[in-house]
């Protein structure tokens, strides 16, 4: 129902991606998700494919368009996630999913955070999002996986709404994006 709602706003902003940007419009990656199970993670496109003489991508700051950035901000560029909740492979709530090459990096306690499903927000989005240290973050998704309830997700959700508004905690500081994660 959400998505037939949403559908308009999917193809205008489709359409600016594709107008501004080129194809391909969305931004597709294997991403882990229940257990570590890998799927296909869907978002708006942000970034373009710039690369050096060598034809290595150029840093995600350089490559963080205008539009990009307001996609971002706005957290608009989250949208197509509902395919992937409608699909089964997320939930509304729940940790974000990050990449898969982080997946032999994590401590065992760290790796609990895909003991749920993962959530296009969550309890670490609504306590600092990209602000936070992956430590912060990674406690926080764990004590949202010991502490689940509906009530929980629906508190997080009008938390995430709020936070949608105030534009906060989008980019980790000095970063256009957040910095990679590299164990511990």
């Amino acid at each position: 129902m959400s998505l037939v709602f949403l559908s308009p706003l999917l193809f205008i902003i489709a359409s600016l991606i594709r107008k501004r940007m080129g194809e391909p419009v969305l931004f597709r990656q294997q991403r882990p998700g229940l257990h570590g199970r890998p799927f296909w993670l869907l978002k708006f496109r942000t970034m373009t494919d710039v690369r050096d003489n060598t034809g290595i991508l150029l840093p995600d700051v350089d490559r963080l368009t205008k539009f990009g950035r307001f996609l971002r901000a706005t957290s608009l560029d989250e949208l197509p996630e509902f395919f992937n909740v409608l699909k089964g492979d997320m939930s509304l709530v729940g940790p974000r999913p990050l990449l898969m090459q982080y997946l032999d990096r994590y401590t065992p306690e760290q790796a609990r955070r895909h003991e749920v499903k993962p959530g296009i927000t969550g309890w670490a989005q609504i306590h600092g999002r990209n602000a936070l240290t992956w430590e912060e973050k990674f406690k926080l998704d764990v004590w949202y996986v010991d502490n689940w309830s509906i009530w929980l997700d629906i508190r997080v959700l009008i938390i995430t709404l709020w936070k949608i508004i105030r534009r906060e905690g989008i980019n980790h500081p000095g970063m256009a994006t957040m910095e990679e994660f590299r164990g511990k």
